[in-house]
């Protein structure tokens, strides 16, 4: 089942949620609309959900109309972040709640309602668990029976709203892996919405980039880490180091210092440079396009980061740097940094 959104605008009020909007997702994919609250992406699933409209725009589900239809005509399986689960009913209740209320013409039989429940607890690994209440069950296997209820009208599209925002940190992890996992099973096409990048990076098929209301970048997650189309992407995907710089008759200068980078893409004027802080090169004072003073130095795991005060005139600028552990570096050394990648973007408006 293809997803297609044509020019998507969305108001509330004075305030644009989405701004002419155009995405294709394809049969099977697994997508991630991810970006800062406030960026739209939650309003677009909805929207594709028919849980709201747009002011104008389309969208389709292979080539048909789907805004004709409301939400329940859509065949759409939706996962909220905090799990929507009927705390009255038991898990096995819960999943077979969407099969239960179906119309009588396409309702199946007690017998493969049962039998469909079973299939999906298996699928989540929680078949033990189908005579528990909602309150007995952990945040991660809530999540897991949410998403089985989803599954159990055999959608055509699933869709998940920041699916384990409520979770602490390694249960996200658990779950993600598990996503994944399940979806190269189920093989359904599948939009999850999530402000976590790390997030976005290991489950998705392709990443959507957004913005205040507006698309970014569309592209795997290779693309938008190593190939960012905009300083917005470079900032939000991944750690940064970023310097105001100026371009002037092809040269790079931060404060007093000409730095010896090549800038031949970049735009004459105000810009910043972009440094992902592992494409930076550590070596001795003079070795490098920068060169500061350690000011502090914290270890943990395989490296350690320091405070870096780049010597550009005045004040200078701190940045913080990643080094191997084998590279000792200690409050008051002098270091040449250089770039191996970097991309410089011109300031907007």
């Amino acid at each position: 089942m293809t997803i297609e959104v044509r020019n998507i605008i969305k108001r509330f009020g004075s305030f644009t949620a989405l701004d002419n909007v155009d995405l294709r997702v394809d049969t099977g994919e697994l997508v991630a609309l991810l970006g800062p609250s406030g960026s739209g992406k939650t309003t677009l699933l909805r929207i594709i959900a028919g849980l709201d409209w747009p002011d104008s725009g389309s969208v389709a589900f292979d080539g048909e109309d789907a805004l004709s239809r409301g939400a329940g005509e859509r065949h759409v399986g939706f996962v909220f972040q905090h799990y929507a689960l009927f705390r009255h009913m038991s898990v096995f209740e819960n999943v077979a709640f969407g099969l239960r209320v179906q119309p009588r013409r396409v309702r199946k039989s007690e017998d493969q309602i049962r039998a469909r429940v079973k299939e999906l607890l298996d699928l989540v690994q929680l078949d033990w668990l189908a005579d528990r209440y909602p309150n007995q069950l952990s945040g991660g296997q809530r999540q897991r029976i949410a998403l089985a209820r989803a599954l159990a009208i055999e959608p055509r599209i699933l869709l998940l709203d920041e699916p384990f925002g409520a979770l602490d940190a390694k249960v996200r992890k658990e779950l993600r892996k598990w996503l994944r996992t399940l979806h190269e099973e189920i093989h359904v096409t599948s939009l999850f919405v999530t402000h976590d990048q790390e997030e976005a990076l290991e489950v998705a098929n392709r990443v959507v980039v957004m913005d205040k209301g507006r698309i970014e970048q569309i592209g795997t997650p290779g693309d938008v880490y190593e190939r960012p189309a905009s300083a917005f992407v470079h900032s939000f995907i991944g750690e940064s180091i970023v310097l105001p710089v100026e371009v002037r008759e092809g040269r790079v200068r931060l404060g007093d210092r000409e730095l010896a980078l090549d800038s031949s893409d970049a735009r004459p004027g105000p810009s910043k440079l972009f440094i992902r802080r592992h494409d930076l090169a550590i070596g001795p004072a003079g070795s490098g396009a920068l060169e500061g003073a350690v000011k502090h130095v914290r270890s943990f795991g395989p490296t350690q980061r320091a405070d870096v005060l780049l010597n550009a005139g005045g004040e200078g600028t701190l940045i913080e740097i990643d080094a191997p552990r084998d590279r000792e570096l200690k409050p008051g050394d002098l270091v040449g940094l250089q770039p191996r990648r970097y991309r410089i973007f011109a300031e907007t408006a």
